[in-house]
């Protein structure tokens, strides 16, 4: 089931962000020659109009293929490439623009239907269900070695002192700790560390009171454009810290999850309820959009750098060289891939 339902995100994600692409090209009133999910090998395929339908073997993307792309037809008005600066990146940038608009949508219903929040003052009298929620396990610690998972609810507690005293006073002994894990309730045994690391507690995890708080649908509206804005602008946070950190070690950081990982997320977020998913969903869109706006070869944002490029120098990028460096990006970006996919599939065991 989690694998049906990953299938389903991704197919949602990359839908929404090529048919932005699309429906900016046709407005244009360009030729697309291919709208694909995934990347070749094709599986099949099937026209309608001008434009080949197709289902292709690695599901990491999708394309629009757009006549033109390639510096060629430049005489030819449905094609990209006889189109000025302006339209042709308005063409590249609806797609991470549709991706930003679909977290928008799904955060205004999450809002206005419930979504779980860490709860304050105001919010604690207007929540249901409220809990005691794993919200960040650490690495190696007695949390994620006896199987604690994120989004965990810890039961017979009502406040995160009572909790966290319970677990100091039992440093180094065995505790039981009742958990609900969707409409599951397990007993998990842990031993709390004596002198856990600096940073961390002796059971290694995060906890946050949490409960549902649903709005009128006008708050909603509001909310959900604001949380989108708010939280892209973490996201742009973090993949900076990611990126240094990455120039700095030379290492992909463990922050980072590939397909599995994303996989796995869900699962767990389907488990815990259609809500969780939902903010799950709208988060991976909202890390799609500033992902794909990155200036890197391959990704709208290393487009969008090369028709920055040609509206300052007056001229087009030669189109071989152009090509040949998406052509590499894209390669790099797929390896990239595989290697983190490969460290998820390890992390599982």
């Amino acid at each position: 089931m989690t694998i049906l339902i990953f299938i389903a995100v991704l197919a949602i994600l990359i839908l929404v962000h090529e048919w932005g692409h699309f429906i900016a090209a046709k407005k244009a009133g360009l030729t697309v020659e291919e709208f694909g999910f995934g990347f070749p090998p094709r599986i099949f395929s099937w026209k309608s109009g001008e434009t080949v339908y197709s289902l292709n073997l690695l599901p990491l993307g999708g394309f629009v293929k757009i006549m033109g792309e390639d510096g060629s037809e430049i005489k030819n008005s449905k094609s990209f490439s006889s189109k000025p600066v302006w339209i042709r990146g308005l063409i590249t940038i609806n797609g991470v623009a549709m991706n930003f608009l679909l977290a928008v949508f799904l955060l205004i219903i999450g809002f206005y239907i419930g979504l779980p929040q860490g709860l304050d003052e105001k919010t604690k009298s207007v929540a249901k269900n409220i809990q005691i929620q794993v919200v960040a396990i650490n690495h190696a610690s007695p949390a994620e070695q006896n199987g604690i998972k994120l989004g965990d609810s810890i039961k017979n507690f009502t406040e995160i002192s009572a909790l966290q005293e319970f677990i100091n006073k039992n440093k180094g002994k065995e505790i039981i700790l009742e958990v609900q894990r969707g409409q599951e309730i397990l007993k998990i045994k842990a031993i709390p560390r004596m002198n856990p690391p600096e940073g961390e507690g002796a059971l290694g995890v995060a906890l946050v009171k949490t409960g549902i708080v649903s709005y009128p649908w006008y708050q909603s509206i509001w909310l959900g454009i604001k949380s989108s804005f708010m939280v892209t602008w973490e996201i742009i946070k973090g993949f900076a810290g990611l990126i240094k950190n990455l120039i700095v070690s030379g290492k992909v950081p463990q922050e980072i999850s590939g397909p599995v990982g994303i996989a796995v997320l869900t699962g767990q977020a389907a488990n815990l309820g259609f809500v969780y998913l939902l903010q799950l969903v709208a988060l991976i869109s909202l890390n799609l959009t500033v992902l794909n706006l990155l200036p890197i070869p391959a990704l709208d944002g290393g487009r969008l750098l090369f028709l920055g490029i040609e509206k300052i120098k007056g001229s087009k990028v030669n189109p071989k060289v152009e090509n040949w460096i998406h052509s590499i990006g894209l390669a790099l970006l797929l390896l990239l891939a595989v290697l983190i996919t490969w460290r998820d599939i390890l992390r599982l065991n």
